[in-house]
């Protein structure tokens, strides 16, 4: 069933059944009530449920039923502190996403859905958590598809730390993006990102777009960047050490920034933690013959010392690091990029990129006041 079928008192009352499902699965929970038609109307809820506390008193669950929630939507309910000590408010859908239930948890709410996932916390009296059942009710499909290339572009001119704390129009963040996007594109994008909440608006007369979680936004990506569309291939060179690096730096030159180290040979130089002996590098289809020449490399099909990638979307060129001024070596990519492909490239990748995020990617945002 799709969830805008879903809604009104057929949503409600489905809400109110799994719930008490959800107690019903508690042995010791006797003593508690439901009641609907908006039990508390001075605050506009949808149900009310009552549990008797073990050493007396009561506890009383204030039940707000939405069918389809965003995080830039929140429930906003003026409740006095006061009232709140006695009160759980809790936020029912067809469906919760995580990054709901994490906005859910950052305001104090408790949550569940009908797939029977929830984190419902009645202090003193129980704690109730839940997750990873599958959603049993369909919900509409995101405006934005954070999977695409040209979504990769928006992204990565976000979350480059040099731009950390830009305060962006659309326009501007158009320009930054390499290759370019369209502004229809940067409108869907932005829009996507502040339901998310991982982008903010500000009111005037500084107005603009701001990013405001980082965090959230590069885990965002990583689960939904797709490196296997990279073109992954295996190569063997004699150089090494210092022949190795004046040749790759001779061939960044050479190609114009169309090559770069990438994953774990980015990462040692931006936050060196794995040790492993092969050289990790984006390459640009076009310039792969310039690259087996310069490097004098082989294709193999076992003992590589060379993994190239050749990437679907050249925009893992662009906001690479500025090691490389003044150095003879390859630039590197973006620290962002940098990590998304250390935690989908296998082997010890994950713990790479735990380490650039803990060593470089965390204490710039926290510097620029982003953490």
């Amino acid at each position: 069933m799709n969830i805008s079928r879903c809604s009104g008192l057929t949503l409600e009352k489905a809400l109110a059944n799994q719930l008490r499902e959800l107690f019903g699965g508690i042995s010791w929970l006797q003593d508690w009530s439901l009641t609907h038609q908006h039990a508390d109307k001075e605050w506009g809820f949808d149900f009310l449920v009552k549990l008797r506390l073990p050493k007396g008193g009561k506890m009383e669950l204030l039940v707000e039923c939405q069918s389809d929630p965003r995080p830039l939507d929140f429930p906003n309910v003026g409740i006095a502190d006061s009232a709140r000590r006695s009160l759980v408010l809790v936020l029912a859908a067809p469906f919760i996403s995580a990054r709901m239930a994490e906005r859910c948890e950052e305001q104090g709410w408790s949550w569940f859905d009908l797939a029977g996932n929830c984190r419902i916390d009645v202090p003193g009296v129980l704690h109730l958590e839940r997750r990873g059942n599958a959603p049993v009710h369909k919900r509409s499909h995101p405006k934005a598809n954070l999977s695409t290339a040209a979504a990769g572009r928006v992204i990565r001119a976000l979350l480059a730390l040099e731009n950390a704390g830009i305060r962006w129009t659309h326009q501007t963040l158009r320009n930054e993006c390499r290759p370019g996007v369209s502004m229809g594109l940067v409108n869907k994008i932005a829009k996507h990102l502040r339901d998310e909440r991982y982008v903010e608006y500000l009111p005037l007369p500084n107005e603009g777009l701001r990013l405001r979680d980082p965090l959230g936004l590069l885990a965002a990506w990583r689960q939904a960047y797709r490196f296997d569309r990279h073109d992954r291939q295996s190569y063997f060179t004699l150089l090494t050490g210092k022949h190795l690096q004046e040749a790759l730096a001779n061939l960044d030159s050479r190609t114009g920034g169309f090559a770069a180290y990438a994953a774990f040979s980015a990462a040692d130089f931006q936050a060196p933690h794995v040790r492993q002996p092969k050289t990790w590098l984006y390459i640009s289809e076009k310039h792969v013959d310039l690259f087996e020449r310069l490097v004098e490399a082989k294709p193999v099909d076992s003992g590589e010392s060379l993994v190239v990638l050749i990437p679907q979307d050249d925009g893992v060129f662009f906001l690479g690091d500025g090691g490389a001024i003044g150095q003879q070596r390859m630039r590197s990519t973006n620290a962002v990029q940098t990590y998304v492909d250390l935690c989908h490239c296998g082997g010890r990748g994950e713990e790479a990129a735990e380490a650039l995020l803990e060593q470089k990617l965390k204490p710039e945002w926290k510097a620029r006041g982003l953490l």
